[in-house]
């Protein structure tokens, strides 16, 4: 419920932001409110992150006013925002590795001792205290590296909760969250509006809206379009407003008749590094040409573990038997792997996926050297004109293929990663979390590809941790709990209710 005596603690009147060649914000305005969650919402480009990094200090350079309790400010930098009482949680992890949880919190103010010495006890007493209200389980000392996206992601919540925030900004906080995560997320959102907090919400996740925002204020490409009510604006109209299109013109999948089994694995175990656990146990399935076959999981249940162990990223500690036609095979390695015909679509595209210093052509002719080499020399001429083809094909959004991939919005990242594995020719497709952090507009031209792709004969494996999202691509859904095998749902099965409830750990 909207409180009407909420106040305006941040405001953004008018802002522009241009970068060369492109207008990324075109007179925005923006309003947080004290005690209330403002969920921003648009496609990737729509100029979201700038303007929330316009916000939080990031940017300094911009067209435009800012108010903070009715007084203009201008933030020379991030730790100036801070000290205004402004935190922002960026989508893309930004934590330094080889530290450990705690030093990772309070990276750059830590507590000192009487001898100017870093306080230790009293740095893990203060960091114990903020994880415990999410739940983190893990050792603080322990350093981050060790720590899977979706625990990194708990640790950048705590780092942005540890300063004591007005206004909280979060880009994305549950995209690499478990349900249980989310929820003690959504708590915690709920104890600090109840504290006066002004929260900013960017999500591409529709059914979040309804749980926690007080508003929405959407954008499209870099403008203002539109703030109301949650509890007044319908959810077709919200994306109507985002993508100027209704909900029936989206993704709707074809039937496509189900063809020759590509692969079988057959009792595929992973073993923890130090051999005491199985991470992965006994999982058995088929995938055949043309189906797509989904993986459903909750955080921990092993489904990213299943695909590296298929793409042998983890060598012997992977056992089992992949039978692939009649070879019967068990990659040590990714090049085996690929020679066997498989191609794994990582869930971090930026750590895994891509390198994102190099360009779009470069990134596309990684998995596939041999194509654009010459005498064992680099063919530039063919490596162009290799991506131009696939740039012209996905539309990828780029004033070049010679454009440096972090410089691309998510879904035109993703859309370069397919083209690398793509160009392989693989017969079997293994796609890990496909649309994470991208926007519906972008999710669509994914949903349609995966089912050109199959419709033309491939076999497709898919991972996803969006229920909605894995009964609308998949032929056929498998379960996993716990690193093991729980249910397998045909289309005419599928039920969020059954799928979720073979997916949940026996009490």
């Amino acid at each position: 419920m909207i409180n009407g005596t909420s106040h305006i603690i941040l405001q953004a009147q008018g802002i522009t932001k241009r970068w060369p060649g492109v207008l990324a914000l075109d007179s925005v305005y923006f309003n947080v409110y004290a005690g209330q969650v403002n969920a921003v919402v648009g496609e990737n480009g729509a100029g979201k992150s700038t303007l929330m990094n316009i916000l939080s200090g990031t940017y300094t350079e911009y067209e435009g006013r800012v108010l903070l309790n009715g007084e203009e400010i201008r933030f020379k930098n991030t730790a100036d925002a801070q000290r205004a009482g402004i935190s922002m949680i960026h989508q893309e992890l930004n934590l330094v590795p080889c530290l450990s949880v705690a030093e990772n919190i309070f990276l750059g103010r830590e507590p000192q001792t009487p001898f100017g010495t870093i306080d230790y006890r009293e740095m893990y007493r203060q960091a114990e205290e903020i994880l415990d209200c999410l739940q983190f389980t893990e050792d603080i000392r322990r350093p981050v590296s060790d720590l899977r996206v979706g625990r990194q992601q708990v640790v950048e919540i705590a780092k942005a909760l540890s300063f004591d925030a007005r206004v909280l900004i979060m880009d994305e906080p549950t995209s690499s969250l478990s349900e249980n995560e989310t929820t003690l997320l959504f708590k915690t959102i709920a104890s600090l509006t109840a504290k006066g907090v002004g929260i900013v919400y960017i999500t591409h996740k529709m059914d979040e809206l309804t749980q926690i925002a007080n508003r929405v204020t959407v954008l499209r490409d870099g403008r203002f379009v539109s703030e109301s009510e949650v509890s007044d604006t319908p959810v077709e109209e919200i994306i109507r407003l985002m993508v100027g299109r209704e909900r029936k013109d989206l993704f709707v999948k074809r039937s496509h008749p189900v063809g020759e089994k590509r692969l079988e694995a057959r009792n595929v175990c992973l073993r923890s590094e130090e051999g005491s656990k199985h991470i992965v146990k006994d999982i058995s399935f088929e995938a055949h040409a043309s189906e797509v076959l989904g993986i459903y999981g909750l955080m921990g249940a092993g489904r990213t573990e299943l695909f590296e162990t298929i793409f042998g990223l983890h060598g012997r500690r992977g056992t089992g038997t992949l039978l692939i036609g009649d070879r019967r095979v068990m990659p040590r390695n990714p090049k085996e792997a690929i020679g066997h015909g498989i191609a794994l679509i990582p869930e971090d595209r930026k750590t895994d996926g891509l390198v994102l210093e190099m360009d779009i052509a470069r990134n596309i002719a990684l998995a596939s050297l041999d194509r654009v080499l010459k005498g064992g020399v680099l063919h530039f001429r063919g490596e162009r004109a290799q991506a131009e083809g696939f740039r012209r094909k996905f539309d990828i959004k780029s004033h070049s293929v010679r454009q440096k991939a972090q410089e691309l919005s998510g879904g035109n990242q993703q859309k370069v990663v397919l083209s690398k594995w793509l160009l392989t020719d693989p017969d079997i497709l293994l796609l890990d979390e496909p649309t994470r952090g991208i926007d519906i507009n972008a999710k669509n031209e994914i949903y349609r590809l995966i089912d050109h792709l199959a419709g033309k004969g491939m076999a497709i494996v898919v991972i996803s941790s969006e229920l909605p999202e894995i009964m609308a691509v998949s032929d056929r859904i498998i379960t996993l709990c716990e690193g093991r095998l729980t249910g397998e749902f045909f289309r005419e099965e599928f039920s969020e209710e059954k799928i979720l409830k073979a997916s949940l750990p026996e009490k």
